[in-house]
């Protein structure tokens, strides 16, 4: 099996910073696109940001010049820089991996548990 562990979530006032971390671990043969996702309280999951294993991002408009998502293949491991957070990123945050569990294996989509990010006025 895979196992995503977030961590770094919590309380932020708008305009401060936050870090989110995400280590994926388990039985794993090489992960592709690794990224985060947000749900806030009664709105539909949505893509935050995403990085391909060769580095390449993609982010959604709203967080452009404000989030970095970066990673470290060796460690498996993704990165969420938030600066400048409004209280329109509360949301619980997840960690997104597509990985495969040995050669010629499909990729398959893993989920973290999710992490609560609380932006403060």
């Amino acid at each position: 099996q895979v196992q995503l562990v977030e961590s770094g979530g919590g309380l932020v006032q708008a305009g401060g910073s936050l870090r989110l971390s995400c280590v994926a671990s388990g039985s794993i043969f090489s992960i592709n696109d690794m990224g985060w996702y947000r749900q806030a309280p009664g709105k539909q999951r949505e893509l935050v940001a995403s990085i391909t294993k060769g580095g390449s991002t993609n982010y959604a408009d709203s967080v452009k010049g404000r989030f970095t998502l970066s990673r470290d293949n060796a460690k498996n491991t993704v990165y969420l820089q938030m600066n400048s957070p409004k209280p329109e990123d509360t949301a619980v945050y997840y960690c997104a991996a597509d990985a495969r569990r040995y050669y010629g294996g499909s990729y398959v989509r893993y989920w973290g548990q999710g992490t609560q990010v609380t932006v403060s006025s």
